[in-house]
């Protein structure tokens, strides 16, 4: 399922970055309609300092990682109401009874890296997550009954707050409240803008991406469940691929010589963020089909969030403007069942309209 027309075709010789072919599952709706589980409770998170370990992996200057091998010993798995449900220190990897799976992560673990407090309070059912910063700036995250986030807020020292992403609306018409059945967006813009390769685009191209608008009028406010998990939906928005980036079979370690190369797409997303402090950009990771459907997806996961990471510790790209998701082998560039480290790759896209309902029209980005 490609989206768009001839001018999202890849140009001749190109083949390798063509759109991501979806995986035939997760091209229905789901066959189980209830809504997917919270990640764990982050009710005892404390800080972290830069360089100290994290589970598995290490934050050590600009290496951050770890292999799935080191998951295994640490990963449950029960079934609950017809769902296999594999349980992480971190996350949890759901796989309804139609073989769909998802996996489903907790950004304020990224939020603890260098912070000053952490304090978990429960107001009204609702319970906040505050993330005291070393400037005395506060990243308050709101969780309600169900466990699922409401809202993300900053709150700088004169107590003025900003609110990132409001996650409280829902529409009843979202399969399990996470999936949004909608068809694939027509892209009129050329292909190299849709979807961008940092290895190949020059900065101006990155920066321009990172605030351009949507492909198509958006039509309503999107969740965030029904971003991360209705490609129909992300795929309205632009992308940049980060192929200056990618990894060792099994891992999500990040080695310096790569990590240096992030400083493009940091400041891209650091400009759009300058003129939108309410910016939000999404981080895809990938994997290549080598392994199995469970590993893969917190493997994703995983180097989603270590780009995530590094954007942050390395170049300053604050924390509560990215959120980070895991999609395993369901999007293969290079169509192949072997080793491919093509497909072992991130991605990111900004999905600020998705969230607010923007409506700018379809239109390329400025040149």
């Amino acid at each position: 399922m490609v989206p768009g027309s001839a001018a999202a075709t890849p140009p001749p010789g190109r083949a390798q970055n063509a759109a991501p072919t979806v995986a035939p599952a997760f091209q229905r709706a789901p066959q189980v309609t209830a809504p997917l589980p919270p990640p764990p409770r982050h009710d005892n998170i404390k800080p972290l300092a830069i360089g100290a370990a994290v589970g598995a992996g290490v934050v050590a200057g600009a290496i951050i990682g770890g292999t799935i091998a080191d998951l295994h010993k640490e990963r449950r798995e029960v079934v609950e109401d017809g769902r296999t449900i594999y349980t992480e220190p971190d996350r949890i990897i759901v796989r309804d009874p139609s073989g769909q799976a998802y996996v489903r992560g907790d950004d304020v673990y990224r939020f603890r890296y260098g912070a000053r407090d952490i304090r978990t309070e429960t107001v009204g059912g609702e319970t906040r997550t505050v993330v005291v910063r070393p400037d005395g700036s506060e990243i308050i995250t709101v969780v309600g009954r169900d466990g699922q986030m409401l809202r993300r807020i900053r709150r700088d020292r004169g107590g003025r707050e900003l609110v990132i992403i409001d996650n409280s609306y829902r529409d009843p018409r979202a399969v399990g409240g996470f999936y949004v059945d909608v068809p694939p967006p027509v892209v009129n813009i050329p292909y190299d803008r849709y979807i961008v390769s940092a290895e190949d685009a020059p900065p101006d191209v990155i920066y321009q991406t990172m605030e351009a608008p949507p492909v198509e009028r958006i039509d309503r406010r999107y969740s965030l469940e029904e971003i991360r998990y209705s490609p129909n939906v992300r795929m309205r928005m632009p992308s940049v691929d980060i192929d200056t980036i990618t990894f060792d079979t099994g891992s999500w370690t990040i080695p310096p010589d790569q990590a240096a190369k992030l400083q493009t797409i940091a400041d891209g997303i650091n400009r759009a963020i300058q003129r939108n402090p309410a910016e939000v950009f999404l981080i895809e990771g990938h994997t290549d089909a080598v392994g199995n459907d469970v590993d893969n997806l917190s493997l994703s996961d995983r180097r989603a969030q270590s780009a995530a990471e590094l954007l942050t510790q390395q170049f300053n790209v604050p924390a509560e403007n990215l959120t980070s998701q895991g999609y395993g082998e369901q999007y293969l560039k290079e169509q192949t069942d072997g080793p491919s480290r093509i497909n072992r790759r991130v991605t990111v896209r900004r999905i600020t309209p998705l969230l607010n309902g923007g409506t700018a029209s379809a239109a390329p980005p400025p040149r």
